[in-house]
């Protein structure tokens, strides 16, 4: 509800959690607190996706994969205004671990030719998590998996027509 409506009430989430009010207030003091609970599960999500995905240890294109289709889900399930989010100083901290361990990811697979080098500094992390937004939200009736091969595939290729390979002499 509150990506929907980031003004959503107290009690309209709870009328559509099916719960009375009091209910959440008993959980959560407040707005803010709520906020808070839902962008730390978010974090959490996230840095377990990376973790799950193994980007220091997994073949890279596999790594890649997984990362995609796991954050993917992540979106999904905590679709939050992340600019919301980055707000808390902690949260904001934690975040920036888990861009710098992505970051690090890709340069590796820069390193190991699965990205282009001549592209300009910090494009590839700017790219990958729009794609991995612009498919969360835009093409619901993929599964993760589906939507992660659209967006490895777009991210590696782009959307230009293939061209054949010129044949060897």
């Amino acid at each position: 509800m509150l990506a929907a409506d980031p003004g959503a009430s107290i009690a309209s989430i709870a009328a559509e959690a099916g719960v009375d009010r009091r209910t959440v207030y008993r959980r959560f003091a407040s707005r803010e607190d709520l906020l808070a609970a839902i962008h730390h599960s978010r974090l959490a999500a996230v840095e377990d996706a990376i973790t799950d995905a193994r980007l220091r240890e997994a073949p890279v294109a596999v790594a890649l994969h997984r990362y995609v289709e796991n954050i993917i889900t992540v979106n999904r399930t905590w679709p939050v205004d992340l600019s919301l989010m980055l707000t808390d100083d902690a949260v904001r901290t934690r975040r920036d671990r888990s861009v710098q361990e992505v970051d690090t990811f890709l340069r590796r697979a820069t390193d190991e030719g699965l990205l282009r080098p001549d592209q300009p500094e910090g494009w590839a992390s700017v790219l990958l998590p729009q794609l991995m937004h612009l498919v969360a939200g835009q093409l619901p009736h993929l599964g993760a998996a589906q939507a992660a091969d659209v967006v490895v595939d777009t991210f590696l290729h782009g959307t230009g027509a293939r061209q054949p390979r010129p044949s060897a002499p």
